[in-house]
């Protein structure tokens, strides 16, 4: 999977749009991430920009947009309605895929050393990135706000994480900046067939974390209970990590309750969904659908589509977008427009670079590549695609298996069958293009210059390393295919008798995976200069082969054998 995090930078500037413009160009500088989305707010002086990428490119463009803003805005002359103490105010990185929350609060603190030792920007660490519990809360970091930095730049107490110094004319001019991790935060509307603002607050009030006040004998228009400080006492709602409330749209006619879940591990979307219908069905309304307000993570709806396969007991083991597709029927993210998914997942907003994929080929694309006077695709690519044709036919017979009429008991036997056949898919696709990378890798060593004996010892050093990368990816195509037995023999034993020779079409396919592969480890460990690697990998391969041979053979015996009862 690939890691993308996201960036969302708060700066201090929302009049200027040249000033805005320039920012923003700086964080796009070389084109490694995708800038999402720019708000500027006039009346608080201030811009939220959204950029999304993998998490190198990331911290990088978030320094030039930080070094930028320092350049252009002078702290002294900033006034505005919202809260703020530097040029770039906050910066918060948020997990989108492949990433954890812990990996973006390491990311985030090194973050904001850098900006205070390479920018001079005085950094506080804030949310899952603070140093200290209460500076979790921003609020705490940016107490007294960018005027009550002289009083707080040097102390040790109340200073910041990084470059903290006393008040100079360079923090006079950047102010410092709140650096943090944070979980994504999903805005969702859920619509009513009420017009009732009220209702659609009690529901809200139910469901939300902080809940609602407790009242003089339980009554709706009894007095609000106070502890002996004078808090008003709160009965929590039913959802950690959300906050809602009830309003009328008039765009829609209807009622909404309008929610920030703000920990989706805690509270996933589709959990937010099925509560707040349990709590409309008490008060006699439904949930007609739900409306995203800006962008959400694609695991955000494959965990939902999951879930709501698993209420059906169908098989998970569906390509993605059949699961995403349930995930938006099942709650009705179409039902006021229609959902469409570059606009609305921030995966499939992403525009790959580079040389198209030769898996995104059609069937007769990609034959026709093969065919054609290039080097690549060859063995090692067919080779890969073969093994994920063996672990497709497997996983389509666990489909066919988990839903036949009579089988229901066993669909989640067939389920988790299906869903390793798709990872096993994903993964040898991914090798089909890897392959040829891995041959192109050699093919641009011998363009290094070799006139001297030193690029003649760094053009010697690449090519060893990229032979044995180009040994290494065939020798993982192998395990990788040799992988497709274990689902195809279970099919062949225990599936749908009616598919059985798609287990055994599995099998053959699943063994010309293999062995096509190993023929590509023997010519490439055949140009190591390290012979005892080498002859560790051809070892290892000419094992995976033997075995291969041998559970092909056992499989379609078991094939035979039910085709002919």
């Amino acid at each position: 999977m690939k890691k993308i995090i996201e960036c969302v930078p708060n700066f201090s500037e929302g009049r200027d749009k040249e000033k805005i413009e320039k920012i923003v160009d700086a964080i796009k500088e070389g084109g490694k991430v995708s800038v999402l989305d720019v708000d500027p707010g006039e009346a608080t002086n201030r811009t939220v920009v959204t950029f999304v990428g993998e998490p190198d490119d990331v911290v990088e463009a978030a320094l030039r947009g930080m070094k930028k803003a320092a350049e252009l805005i002078d702290m002294r002359q900033h006034h505005g309605a919202h809260p703020r103490m530097g040029a770039t105010d906050v910066c918060p990185l948020i997990p989108v895929s492949g990433v954890t929350l812990e990996e973006c609060a390491a990311l985030a603190r090194k973050l904001a050393q850098r900006a205070a030792d390479e920018l001079g920007i005085p950094t506080y660490c804030y949310e899952a990135s603070a140093f200290r519990p209460e500076r979790k809360n921003l609020a705490v970091c940016r107490e007294g706000e960018y005027e009550g930095l002289p009083e707080r730049m040097g102390k040790e107490e109340k200073g910041p994480d990084f470059g903290n110094r006393p008040f100079d004319e360079g923090v006079a001019r950047t102010g410092c900046t709140a650096v943090g991790a944070r979980d994504f935060l999903i805005a969702v509307n859920f619509n009513l067939n009420t017009t009732s603002t009220r209702r659609a607050n009690a529901i809200a009030f139910d469901v939300r974390e902080k809940g609602r006040p407790m009242r003089e004998g339980g009554k709706v228009n009894g007095k609000p209970l106070k502890d002996e400080k004078g808090n008003t006492i709160m009965q929590p709602g039913t959802l950690k990590g959300t906050k809602a409330i009830g309003w009328f749209i008039d765009e829609y006619g209807i009622a909404q309750v309008s929610m920030n879940i703000t920990d989706i591990n805690q509270t996933p979307l589709h959990v937010a969904f099925d509560e707040v219908c349990r709590a409309a069905a008490e008060r006699g309304i439904r949930v007609t659908g739900t409306e995203i307000v800006g962008l959400v993570p694609k695991r955000t709806l494959i965990d939902a589509g999951k879930h709501y396969l698993r209420k059906q007991q169908r098989s998970l083991g569906i390509p993605d977008d059949e699961i995403i597709r349930i995930a938006v029927k099942s709650m009705g993210l179409d039902e006021l427009k229609p959902f469409v998914r570059e606009e609305k997942i921030i995966e499939d907003m992403l525009t790959e670079s580079g040389a198209p994929k030769l898996v995104d080929l059609t069937c007769k694309g990609f034959a026709n590549e093969t065919a054609s006077e290039s080097p690549a695709p060859g063995g090692g690519s067919i080779s890969a695609y073969m093994g994920a044709l063996a672990a497709a036919l497997g996983t389509m017979v666990a489909n066919l298996s988990s839903h036949k009429a009579g089988w229901d008991d066993r669909w989640e036997e067939f389920s988790d069958w299906a869903e390793k056949g798709r990872k096993l898919i994903d993964s040898l696709l991914a090798l089909v293009d890897e392959d040829t990378a891995a041959f192109n890798r050699i093919m641009d060593v011998f363009a290094m210059p070799k006139s001297t004996p030193e690029e003649k010892a760094l053009r010697a050093k690449a090519l060893e390393d990229a032979t044995l990368y180009a040994t290494e990816v065939p020798l993982r195509t192998m395990k990788e295919a040799y992988a497709t037995f274990d689902l195809v023999e279970a099919m062949a034993k225990d599936g749908n008798p009616n598919s059985v020779s798609d287990a055994g079409v599995g099998a053959l396919a699943a063994r010309a995976a293999v062995l096509g592969a190993q023929l590509n480890v023997k010519i490439n460990a055949a140009g190591l200069k390290d012979t005892e690697t080498a002859g560790r990998l051809t070892a290892e391969a000419a094992e995976i082969a033997d075995n291969a041979r041998r559970r092909e053979a056992e499989i379609l015996e078991i094939v035979n054998k039910t085709i002919e009862k």
